[in-house]
């Protein structure tokens, strides 16, 4: 499947209801605050992933994604493009169903790898500016 083709972002949203939101920050002025805030008003359960986060949206935040309890279906990957491939094979490891990589984070490496564990992959678009676009 295609990196950042229609069909893979509308079965990322339409199918992927549990969300980990890597690099999410609790300062409402951080765009992955306001993200991960409009995801959570439109429905998704939104789960934080920031080692140095305690809570926010009055949730535990985890220090990595291997240490979310819950089944995540995407990785919502909020890092600097030379950082996101650890978040991308963390996501492989845990058996996630997908990978977002924000607008703006590149790593075409990473996607091939989580393409190749056959996870659906998004990179440099926004989540919220696709799910706006529906």
């Amino acid at each position: 499947m295609d990196i950042n083709n229609r069909e893979t972002i509308t079965q990322i949203l339409d199918e992927c209801h549990t969300i980990a939101v890597v690099g999410l920050s609790s300062d409402a002025r951080r765009p992955s605050n306001g993200v991960a805030g409009y995801m959570k008003r439109a429905g998704y359960r939104v789960i934080a992933v920031n080692p140095n986060e305690t809570e926010i949206f009055g949730n535990k935040s985890y220090a990595s994604l291997a240490d979310v309890p819950d089944k995540v279906d995407l990785v919502d990957i909020f890092r600097r493009s030379d950082e996101a491939g650890h978040a991308v094979d963390e996501a492989i490891a845990i058996g996630a169903k997908g990978v977002w990589l924000q607008e703006g984070v590149i790593d075409h490496a990473a996607a091939q790898r989580a393409q190749q564990a056959g996870l659906l992959v998004v990179m440099d678009r926004c989540w919220l500016k696709e799910h706006m676009r529906r």
